[in-house]
């Protein structure tokens, strides 16, 4: 892999060191109902029941479906578990083309290293206000992509992703993105 010394250190290091998925995703890739797709209906209904409670909108629209919300929104929405170095457990093909990961890539990956390690300070008063408060809107935060990019997500909504009473992650939508 001779490309993977052109990548900033830390994205080397997950790159090469790969964690395995963890919830709602299955390692075998068999997630949902749809041979392998990454459309989980369950994981979408608890992504727009936990918005439409916290944030008071649904997630999309009220006639979106998980197969729209993963291969065709034009948004990008992520989702991280509730461990203590979360890990992302859902993104979306727009996150992922934002990124440039593909989906074995960025789920399971520590959230963190979506941001440079200057920036996790700031990224992480973001998650502690959204597990105070229940949700945050108008966040802008840098960001780093797969080859190093830079760029600046805007107007970002995070909310708790909440089941049977349980804090189970977190989740974050934005649909603008520039270059640093």
């Amino acid at each position: 892999m001779p490309w993977i010394t052109n990548l900033p250190l830390v994205l080397r290091m997950v790159v090469v060191v790969r964690p395995v998925p963890i919830m709602p995703y299955p390692q075998d890739g068999k997630i949902g109902t749809e041979n392998g797709s990454r459309v989980n209906p369950d994981f979408f209904d608890l992504l727009r029941s936990c918005h439409l409670r916290l944030v008071g909108a649904p997630l999309g629209g009220p006639d979106a479906t998980a197969r729209w919300l993963y291969e065709d929104a034009p948004f990008c929405v992520l989702a991280h578990d509730a461990s203590d170095d979360p890990r992302f457990t859902y993104a979306n093909r727009t996150a992922q083309r934002c990124f440039e990961y593909d989906w074995a890539e960025l789920v399971g990956m520590p959230s963190r290293l979506s941001a440079e390690p200057d920036r996790w300070e700031d990224r992480q008063r973001l998650l502690d206000a959204v597990h105070r408060d229940g949700f945050a809107e108008g966040y802008r935060g840098l960001r780093i992509a797969k080859s190093g990019r830079r760029f600046w997500i805007e107007d970002v909504t995070m909310w708790n992703l909440v089941d049977d009473g349980a804090l189970v992650g977190q989740a974050a939508t934005y649909g603008h993105w520039r270059d640093a």
